[in-house]
């Protein structure tokens, strides 16, 4: 149960004046969860009803789950996409219905790299910045993930481009802001990561190569739409099968995030999955506020009390949950309450609740 012992200066609950959202009614994010509901890729009214029972009770920022920039990038079944203007046409209820009740919404642009597979690609082969498949196997069709075609320089621009062209679509629905994850072990973090990138070119070996894709992507992005639309998702620290981070993560993250701030970004998402805040974002969060001025999204299945410190200590200004809105659509009224919260159990995966 999340409970508060202490009254502090500022609370999750008060209005917030962000830099880059303008006025929150709140410091509460839902964070972007992958849920697998989409009907021929487009938002549903069972999808509108799912986030807006949230938005209601409320959350003042939603972030969506990931929406696909291109077909091959897909990597799970019943996935949302956003490269058809149809697609993006399907969210437009849903950010009305957000809007009429004064919550935010964002669009996550998702690519899953070398964790796409065939099945889900209409048989385009996956992309990565090795030739080396992912281990293990896709959750969802137990088969091995596909191998994938390690990217030529006209791959990387070609998937900048999709990206471009999924952050005009968000932004032309309507979309609050976007959010480029370049996280959880997806493409950019297959560049990031020197165990999986074996390249010898410009994108491959130095941490300033590592960076490099993601570092060009959100330069284009931002020289072609603006940084006050723009939001970047990393997770240097997670838990996603298995523990995880960046290697080298201090110089990686002293390289990064100041080059973040040349690019005029003005807003980063520190995500850790599904792990305990304080070993993984919130340590690394503490790194990244010794570089970072600006805004940071972030944090996990944190308490009342502990969400409320991290906003005063200055190392969150917006605090993000995930399995705890999937169990309780009335959050936000049970935490404001102290109300006793339901748990989070694998059978909540497979409804809209």
């Amino acid at each position: 149960m999340i409970t508060s012992r202490s009254c502090l200066m500022k609370t999750i609950f008060e209005s917030y004046e962000s830099l880059f959202f303008g006025q929150l009614k709140n410091r509460i994010a839902m964070t972007a969860m992958a849920r697998g509901f989409a009907e021929k890729h487009c938002c549903t009214d069972l999808m509108h009803d799912y986030y807006f029972r949230r938005a209601k009770d409320g959350v003042g920022l939603i972030l969506t789950e990931g929406l696909i920039i291109h077909p091959s990038g897909d990597g799970y079944n019943r996935t949302p996409h956003i490269w058809e203007h149809y697609q993006a046409n399907s969210w437009k209820p849903l950010i009305k219905s957000a809007h009429d009740v004064n919550s935010k919404i964002v669009c996550q642009l998702w690519h899953c790299g070398r964790i796409s597979h065939s099945d889900y690609t209409g048989g385009i082969r996956p992309v990565s910045s090795t030739n080396i498949a992912a281990e293990g196997i896709n959750r969802q069709n137990n088969k091995p993930f596909s191998t994938p075609k390690r990217m030529s320089i006209e791959d990387i621009n070609d998937v900048h481009d999709m990206y471009l062209h999924a952050t005009g679509l968000a932004l032309e629905t309507g979309f609050d802001a976007l959010e480029l994850h370049l996280g959880h072990g997806y493409i950019a973090d297959q560049f990031f990561d020197s165990r999986i990138n074996d390249r010898k070119d410009e994108y491959g070996g130095s941490i300033e190569n590592r960076c490099r894709f993601s570092i060009e992507l959100i330069d284009k992005v931002i020289k072609k739409y603006g940084a006050d639309r723009v939001i970047v998702r990393i997770s240097p620290s997670r838990e996603m099968d298995g523990s995880y981070d960046w290697p080298d993560l201090d110089d990686m993250l002293k390289y990064f995030i100041p080059a973040l701030e040349t690019l005029g970004l003005k807003i980063l998402d520190v995500s850790c999955a599904r792990a305990d805040y304080f070993n993984t974002s919130g340590r690394v969060i503490r790194m990244i506020r010794k570089l970072w001025k600006h805004e940071i999204i972030g944090g996990a299945s944190l308490s009342l009390e502990q969400a409320n410190e991290e906003i005063n200590l200055g190392l969150l200004d917006i605090v993000t949950w995930g399995r705890y809105l999937l169990a309780n659509p009335d959050f936000v009224t049970k935490l404001r309450n102290g109300e006793k919260l339901n748990e989070f159990n694998q059978s909540l995966l497979s409804t809209l609740y």
